[in-house]
């Protein structure tokens, strides 16, 4: 049986800045209000233009280059967004076509602030199944459009961004050890994002009454989070047959950091033993794990052989977590030029979109 590998992993996060400072502007808030009850100093905002599809490719594609993988080797994309491009098409096969993976089967993934993690775990099952030899996992979110930013109380939590792993099959050890998935969705209604879908279709009536902006029950979700961080992670951690001092460092969901403080004392770890970026980039759901473990690895905190766990929370109610060993990219005889692809990613989709306008135009009766 093949284990299944991270060996590559980027991230993407829009220019703009907003700041707390920026915040007090437009709502009855201000700096130390924030960091002290969240954590967070600034989070980024998509510009006009940025999508969760352009920011998941680029992060896409950054992951691909460390792996030394070519797009079009990948078997499998899973795109876990808590903010889709669209209900359909999905968000993945935009970023399939955009990166140029035309071999790769692709689909999203709904399951909030913990997607990324449930992505994870069905493609390392995936891969040890032994369908496929690669995938690719996304998390990629513009939450700043969904935000009403009047409402200080959700506003100041939420930012944007993507980051993609990179999975790939090797007989090595190693790789995802063991992952679990929960849900209660009796406690739906404690973060939610009530209008857009087939109960509320958007109307006059949404748009005015502010159906479509995030919805909390913030000390709700906060009592939900302290308990279920910890009783996952040692749920996979007895899976996985590790012992919590074998850790060298536990990435969690970025979404509050007195939450993330009382995980911490109830695992009976140092923060030490914490990735925390939350300060700099906000809740940024599925992609807030992705890219904190980029960050970690940029800043030299993970080696080969490293035990980790990946563990976190979100609407549904759903949370999960993942317990890895730490490898790194696999060795490749030629390093494909990630560039190059996207370029060449481009002149096939150009090349697949006039082949059926040809097509309509040379059979327009095909279908009277």
């Amino acid at each position: 049986m093949p284990y299944a590998h991270i060996t590559g992993w980027g991230m993407a996060v829009p220019e703009k800045v907003l700041t707390n400072q920026d915040l007090s502007k437009v709502v009855d808030t201000n700096d130390e209000w924030i960091r002290d009850r969240t954590g967070i100093r600034e989070r980024r905002i998509a510009r006009e233009g940025q999508y969760p599809s352009t920011l998941g490719a680029d992060a896409s594609l950054k992951a691909l280059d460390v792996a030394g993988l070519s797009p079009r080797q990948l078997d499998l994309i899973i795109c876990a967004t808590s903010t889709p491009e669209h209900i359909f098409p999905a968000t993945a096969c935009l970023i399939q076509d955009a990166i140029g993976a035309d071999k790769a089967g692709a689909f999203d993934l709904l399951a909030a602030c913990s997607g990324f993690i449930f992505g994870v775990n069905m493609a390392a099952q995936a891969i040890r199944s032994g369908s496929i030899q690669s995938a690719l996992v996304i998390g990629t979110e513009t939450l700043s459009r969904f935000v009403n930013w009047k409402d200080r109380n959700t506003c100041i939590l939420f930012g944007d961004g993507s980051g993609a792993f990179v999975l790939q099959a090797s007989d090595e050890p190693g790789g995802v050890l063991s992952a679990v998935m929960h849900s209660d969705g009796s406690g739906g209604d404690l973060l939610t994002l009530p209008a857009g879908g087939a109960r509320h279709p958007a109307s006059d009536f949404t748009v005015h009454t502010g159906m479509h902006y995030i919805a909390m029950d913030g000390k709700e979700v906060y009592r939900f989070a302290t308990k279920v961080m910890v009783q996952a992670t040692r749920e996979v951690l007895d899976q996985s047959g590790l012992k919590i001092e074998d850790l060298k460092l536990v990435i969690p969901h970025q979404a509050n950091l007195r939450i993330i403080e009382t995980a911490a004392r109830g695992l009976k770890l140092p923060m030490e033993k914490f990735m925390i970026n939350l300060d700099r980039y906000g809740n940024t759901s599925t992609a807030s794990i992705p890219i904190a473990t980029v960050e970690a690895a940029e800043q030299g905190r993970l080696e080969p052989g490293d035990k980790i766990v990946f563990v976190g929370f979100g609407a549904g109610l759903t949370w999960g977590a993942a317990a890895v060993t730490w490898t790194g990219p696999l060795s490749v005889e030629h390093k494909p030029n990630i560039q190059r692809e996207k370029m060449a990613a481009r002149f096939r989709s150009f090349i697949r979109r006039s082949i059926r306008r040809v097509e309509g135009f040379l059979n327009p009766k095909e279908l009277d």
